[in-house]
């Protein structure tokens, strides 16, 4: 007896697996910042390093990136998860996201979009590439400068235990933990 049910188009990606959450910032042409929430995110190369992210068209950030050809990906802790979720809920056309969750900017070493200070990790992406997939822009950036906060390190290496990144799947939010 077969016990698994096909799923409709519309759902087939809800069976797929959980991804961390990232928070993208990019600049538009008078370098003001803007904050877009990703599930669409992956490393996809170590040398040289690289990340892709998807971004659908009708995103304000899509043509910010699109324009300036950079982003920063910035990995929040579930403790912002209000606030990556505020970010993924509201467009930058029409509210300044830094302003109304009270992340702060602070500058990137080698990109114009600020990083998030709250975040405990961020890598500064120039785009080398970018394709359309479906419904969504798949942007491929180079990292050009990596950093994280001392306390989630271990030597030059993320403890994601310590980091406690936001992981979803079907929009319910959690975090990793160890096995006791």
């Amino acid at each position: 007896m077969d016990l698994k049910r096909e799923l409709p188009k519309n759902r087939r990606l809800q069976a797929g697996p959980a991804s961390v959450v990232v928070m993208a910032t990019c600049v538009d042409k008078q370098g003001k910042p803007n904050i877009i929430t990703l599930g669409m995110y992956m490393t996809i190369s170590s040398n040289p390093p690289m990340v892709c992210i998807g971004v659908a068209p009708e995103r304000y950030s899509h043509g910010l990136i699109e324009e300036r050809g950079e982003f920063v990906i910035n990995v929040p802790s579930i403790n912002l998860e209000e606030q990556m979720s505020f970010c993924g809920e509201r467009s930058g056309r029409e509210v300044d996201k830094f302003a109304e969750t009270g992340l702060t900017p602070v500058p990137a070493r080698r990109v114009k979009p600020p990083l998030i200070e709250e975040c405990f990790g961020h890598l500064e992406c120039r785009v080398v590439e970018s394709h359309v997939c479906g419904d969504h822009t798949l942007f491929i950036g180079e990292v050009v400068s990596a950093s994280a906060d001392e306390d989630v390190l271990r030597g030059d290496t993320l403890d994601a235990l310590k980091a406690r990144p936001i992981v979803h799947k079907n929009h319910v939010y959690f975090t990793i933990k160890a096995e006791k």
